[in-house]
């Protein structure tokens, strides 16, 4: 995510970082090259232009050159614009409405219809709401059955009449099944085009007379960049949309949309999609990104996302087996899914402050837990349950079964040994025994 642009940026502060004397000359340099970093990154000319010229102003208001710090002082200054830039503080959904009714819109390709049943998870989950999922696309029966298979996946019902040819007619009549039967929040999935129309800006702004909804989402794929700014003010111009949805933000990303569509349409960016499993959507927190791009991290989404998969009766279960020294492969395995669930490896990495820079260039799989798996999987419940008991033979069988060598069981046996001990040390006091092993080995 914004990988060449964090690059960019971080070798543009980099002289004002206490490498060499600071002076007003490679202020400047350095602003010059943050704004060829935003222009590289598909951030519009004036808008990169007038950011670093915002940037240079609060600089010398500020004594740059003289403060202690003075590369510390930039970089706060530059996340502090990024942040503004992007849109100031994260803008909440609206669900007034009873039901509340959610239009969704955006270019075909966009992923528009897969966000559509991320949301509807999201709001299932975090909202506890009870949502329905509406099939607009009267021109490709593909995304129907596309949208009914979403809604399988997480569970959503999904309102739909291949019969039917008006959308208008469709969508009214989903609001009326959703307030027949309890459903309190409808999202309406309507048809995309390859490019921006007449006939599909005419059928989009029916479809939103005639409904009203209490919130309009315009849908765009982020690895588009500038074009994707300008699809938007087309849509904007249309429908006046109360926010943006950003997709594939875990794809080669430029930033040029994120950076930049706040400005042009002066509308929030909400969510953000940065994957394809149907949790992979987020808040779109303007600060965190900024955080993200100067290399910073994020460790509150990190923790957010490891407090959503938490389960507290889990935890108590799992001390337990710790404490009386039962912790197996089973209980290693459901911690493991728990991880997979936080989302895609290399999004979850690139969270840890520093840690993009220290992997930068590694080609981190979302399988990269497959042959732990396998392994685990291999291994009879009794081996699971004591791996103790786990000899020779026993190792040429698992990795026969598991398409792995013996070492690679060897070495997932001494980490789960390894990792058994000190979760064990850590229970009951075992905290300040390690601090005395720490103490000890210095």
């Amino acid at each position: 995510m914004f990988d060449n642009l964090s690059d960019k940026l971080d070798k543009a502060m980099h002289v004002l970082k206490g490498h060499g004397q600071i002076t007003e000359v490679n202020v400047a340099e350095t602003l010059k090259e943050i704004r060829r970093a935003l222009v590289d990154a598909d951030v519009n000319y004036k808008i990169a232009k007038d950011f670093t010229s915002t940037v240079k102003e609060k600089a010398l208001g500020q004594d740059v050159l003289t403060a202690l710090k003075p590369g510390q002082l930039m970089t706060k200054l530059v996340k502090d614009e990024l942040t503004e830039l992007m849109g100031g503080d994260a803008e909440g959904i609206n669900l007034s409405g009873n039901p509340s009714v959610i239009l969704m819109s955006g270019l075909q390709g966009s992923g528009k219809t897969t966000f559509s049943g991320k949301l509807a998870n999201y709001l299932k989950n975090k909202k506890t709401k009870k949502p329905l999922l509406v099939a607009c696309d009267v021109y490709r029966p593909a995304a129907i059955d596309q949208l009914h298979v979403v809604g399988d996946q997480i569970g959503v019902e999904v309102f739909s009449n291949k019969e039917e040819k008006n959308p208008v007619k469709i969508s009214e009549a989903a609001i009326a099944h959703a307030k027949a039967n309890g459903f309190n929040v409808v999202i309406i999935d309507t048809a995309g085009r390859l490019a921006v129309d007449q006939v599909m800006m005419n059928e989009i702004a029916a479809i939103h007379k005639a409904i009203q909804p209490q919130e309009t989402l315009f849908v765009v794929d982020s690895m588009t960049g500038q074009d994707a700014v300008n699809t938007a003010k087309a849509f904007n111009d249309v429908l006046n949309f109360d926010g943006v949805i950003l997709t594939k933000l875990d794809g080669d990303t430029r930033g040029g949309a994120a950076l930049s569509i706040k400005t042009v349409v002066d509308k929030p960016i909400k969510f953000i999609g940065t994957g394809e499993k149907m949790e992979a959507i987020d808040v779109f927190y303007p600060s965190r990104m900024a955080d993200r791009i100067l290399g910073m991290g994020d460790v509150v989404s990190l923790v957010e996302r490891a407090q959503e998969q938490f389960d507290e009766e889990e935890a108590r279960k799992l001390q337990k087996k710790i404490a009386k020294n039962q912790f197996g492969f089973d209980d290693f395995l459901k911690q493991i899914q728990q991880i997979k669930k936080m989302g895609n490896m290399k999004d979850l990495i690139g969270m840890i402050p520093g840690a993009g820079k220290v992997l930068k260039g590694l080609d981190i799989d979302d399988d990269a837990f497959k042959g732990i798996e396998a392994i685990i999987h291999s291994m009879t419940p009794d081996e699971r349950t004591k791996p103790s008991i786990i000899n020779s033979s026993r190792k040429k069988r698992i990795s026969k079964g598991s398409g792995t060598s013996v070492q690679e069981v060897n070495q997932l046996l001494k980490q789960f040994d390894q990792m058994s001990k000190m979760m064990k040390m850590m229970q009951g006091g075992g905290g300040a025994k390690m601090m005395q092993m720490m103490n000890n080995m210095r």
